[in-house]
């Protein structure tokens, strides 16, 4: 089980993982060894997540998700399989984590005495110079 939260945990036989040849630095080893990590999670089928977290996680996903609702994470950013398969899974993790935290809700606020005054003053420079543009009037 990988620890997300104290409410949430992963079976870590939710989560897929493939190894690809890695694009980038690393000489020679980049075009015989496969480092670079898939990992796959799946997002709409875990039993893990509540409704709202897996709605949440959906949205910060973004390009990430596929249209199965399974999430993709690519590292490739070590050169070796070990700290790829660590960072994804890290990556993974503060994701969920992020969509684990509930968003705060807006507290309505009023302007200012001061701010409705100087909107008030600014409309009605800008009404006295709009006045001032207009041209004599027919038959006055």
């Amino acid at each position: 089980m990988i620890r997300i939260t104290d409410r949430i945990a992963l079976d870590e036989a939710e989560i897929d993982e493939s190894f690809v040849r890695a694009a980038g630095p690393g000489g020679q080893n980049v075009n015989k060894v496969s480092t670079a990590v898939q990992l796959r999670f799946d997002v709409r089928g875990s039993p893990s997540l509540s409704d709202a977290v897996r709605a949440r996680l959906e949205r910060l996903a973004g390009k990430r998700l596929t249209r199965e609702g399974v999430l993709v994470i690519v590292a490739q950013r070590h050169r070796t399989q070990q700290r790829n398969r660590e960072d994804a899974l890290e990556r993974l993790v503060d994701l969920i984590r992020e969509a684990a935290i509930p968003p705060t809700p807006r507290r309505p606020t009023r302007p200012t005495a001061a701010s409705r005054k100087r909107r008030l003053d600014d409309k009605d420079r800008r009404s006295k110079t709009k006045t001032l543009r207009r041209g004599p009037r027919e038959g006055e």
